[in-house]
C-alpha cells in the first residue's frame, strides 16, 4: 500500500502534506542500509540527516545502550549527577584539549543553540565590567534550527519566512561563499572583503555574539568557505568583547576530518554547539561547550546569577552512555575512516565531474561531504527548487536515499560505508542525472 503524509497518523516533517507525496516505510536498518516493508534494501546516503556516522545499529553503541538500561534509565540532572554524564563530559572536554570547561546537555541542535544564546546574553548581565547586550550578528545562508531563538539567528529564508514577526533584533550579513565569491576573489588573494560591512557594524555598536557554522553552511546549500573568515571573526570578536559562537551541530564529531571544525580552522570560539553524530544517531543528545571565562561569571551565591535553563531529559544516562561509546569510536577508528572516505570521495568526484561536464557546478569534497549544484538555464538556489525533488525521486528507482537542498545535491554517508555502496551511489547519480540533461542541438 502506498503511504502518503495525509493518510498517516504522524505529521511527517519537512514534507509537503499532499496525497501525491510517497513515503518510504522503513522497518529495519543495518550499517549503511535501511529496509522497507516490501523487503527492498536502500542505501542511506545522507546518514539519516547526518547522524548515523558509524552506520545503523553499530554493535558498540547498541551494547552501551543495553548495558546502561540495566542499571539506570533516567534521573533528573537538576540537583543530581551520574557517572554516564560525567564520563561523557570529561571525554568531550578531552577532545577539545580542555579548550572548554563545562558541558551543558540538551537533546537537539536547536536547543543547544538556544542555550548558547541565553548564556551569551546572561554573560553580559552577570559580568561586573561589561554592559548588557542582547543583539547578535548572523549570516544570510545560515541555518541553526527551527525553535524561535535558533530561527532568529538563522538567515531569513524559506524555513522561517512565515514567522518573521517573532524575530528578535539581529544584524544579518551576506554569508561568505568561497565557491562563488561576489568579489571575484580566490583564497590566495582574499582579504575577507565579505566581512567589511560586519566589521564596520561591530565597531559601531555592542553585540552579544557572532553566530556562524564554521567552514560549511550546511542546510542552506553545503557552502564551503575559507578559514580566513573565521580568523577575521575571531579578531573582531576579541577586539570588541563580543562572544564568538560556532554551530557545529553538523560539522562536529569528525565530519570535516578533525573532531571539530574549529580545530581544522585553528580558530577557537567562546561557545561551541554540537549534536547530530554525538550518539552516532542512536539517541537524541546535544551539547553546548562553555569557555572558562564565561562559566566563571555564573559561579556565585547570588541566585540571580544562576542559569535557570533545563530540559526534562537533559543528560539522560542512556544517551550519555551511548555518546561515550560514540566518542570512543571516533578516537579509535572514526577520524581515520573520515580521512579514508575523503580520499575516496575526491576520486569519485573527479570521475563524476569528467562524466557530467558542464551540467554540474562546484563539485566539492571536504571530509565526509560530497556536494555539487545541478546547472539549470535559470539557476535558483531556493530550497524548494523542484529539481531537487525530481532528482530525489529519480534516485529512488535505484534505492538510494538522498535529500537534495534545492539544486544542491550532496551525500554525507556513514564513515563506515563500503566501497560497493559508494560505487552504487555515484553510478545511480550519473544515470539519474542523465535524464535531466538538455538534448544537444546541432
Amino acid at each position: 500500500m502506498k503511504l502518503n503524509p495525509v493518510h498517516t497518523h504522524t505529521w511527517v516533517p519537512l514534507t509537503i502534506q499532499d496525497e501525491s507525496e510517497s513515503l518510504l516505510k522503513v522497518v529495519s536498518a543495518e550499517k549503511e542500509f535501511v529496509t522497507d516493508d516490501e523487503g527492498n534494501v536502500w542505501i542511506d546516503a545522507i546518514s539519516s540527516w547526518w547522524t548515523m556516522i558509524y552506520g545503523h545499529r553499530h554493535p558498540k553503541l547498541l551494547s552501551a545502550l543495553k548495558s546502561q538500561s540495566e542499571s539506570l534509565d533516567h534521573v533528573l540532572l537538576a540537583g543530581n549527577i551520574h557517572e554516564p554524564a560525567e564520563k561523557l563530559s570529561k571525554a568531550i572536554l578531552e577532545l577539545t584539549n580542555f579548550d572548554y570547561t563545562k558541558v551543558f546537555y540538551s537533546d537537539n541542535g536547536s536547543n543547544a543553540i538556544e542555550i548558547s544564546l541565553k548564556l551569551a546574553i546572561q554573560f553580559y548581565e552577570n559580568h561586573p565590567d561589561l554592559k548588557p547586550r542582547s543583539e547578535f550578528l548572523v549570516f544570510s545562508n545560515s541555518y541553526h534550527g527551527d525553535s524561535i531563538g535558533a530561527m532568529n539567528v538563522s538567515g531569513k529564508n524559506y524555513f522561517n519566512r512565515i514567522f518573521s514577526e517573532l524575530r528578535f533584533p539581529t544584524q544579518e550579513f551576506p554569508a561568505p561563499n568561497c565557491m562563488n565569491c561576489p568579489w571575484g576573489k580566490k583564497p590566495t588573494d582574499c582579504q575577507t572583503e565579505c566581512l567589511s560591512d560586519l566589521e564596520r557594524t561591530i565597531k559601531q555598536k555592542e553585540y552579544a555574539g557572532i553566530v556562524i557554522e564554521p567552514l560549511v553552511f550546511g542546510a542552506n546549500g553545503m557552502l564551503f568557505y575559507d578559514k580566513k573568515v573565521l580568523e577575521k571573526l575571531r579578531e573582531l570578536a576579541t577586539y570588541t568583547n563580543t562572544l564568538l559562537i560556532f554551530d557545529e551541530v553538523f560539522t562536529g564529531m569528525g565530519k570535516l576530518g578533525e573532531v571539530f571544525a574549529y580545530q581544522k580552522a585553528g580558530v577557537k570560539p567562546d561557545l561551541l554547539v554540537f549534536a547530530k553524530g554525538l550518539t552516532g544517531g542512536v539517541l537524541p543528545l546535544a551539547a553546548t561547550l562553555v569557555s572558562k571565562f564565561i562559566y566563571e561569571t555564573f559561579v556565585s551565591k547570588d541566585p540571580y546569577k544562576a542559569f535557570f535553563h533545563a530540559h526534562t531529559m537533559t543528560g539522560n544516562p542512556i544517551a550519555c552512555s551511548v555518546g561515550y561509546a560514540a566518542v570512543s569510536l571516533l578516537q579509535e577508528t572514526g577520524l581515520s575512516q573520515v580521512k579514508t572516505l575523503e580520499t575516496k570521495l575526491k576520486q569519485y568526484a573527479d570521475a563524476f565531474q569528467k562524466k557530467m561536464g558542464k551540467s554540474v557546478e562546484n563539485v566539492r569534497v571536504m571530509g565526509a561531504i560530497f556536494a555539487f549544484e545541478w546547472k539549470e538555464p535559470v539557476a535558483s538556489d531556493e530550497y524548494l527548487n523542484p529539481i531537487g525533488k525530481q532528482i530525489k525521486n529519480s534516485l529512488r528507482k535505484f534505492h538510494i536515499l538522498l535529500r537534495p537542498l534545492g539544486r544542491t545535491i550532496y551525500i554525507t554517508p556513514p564513515y563506515t560505508i563500503s566501497d560497493a555502496s559508494l560505487t552504487k551511489i555515484f553510478s545511480a547519480l550519473e544515470t539519474s542525472l542523465s535524464e535531466f540533461l538538455e538534448p544537444e542541438t546541432d
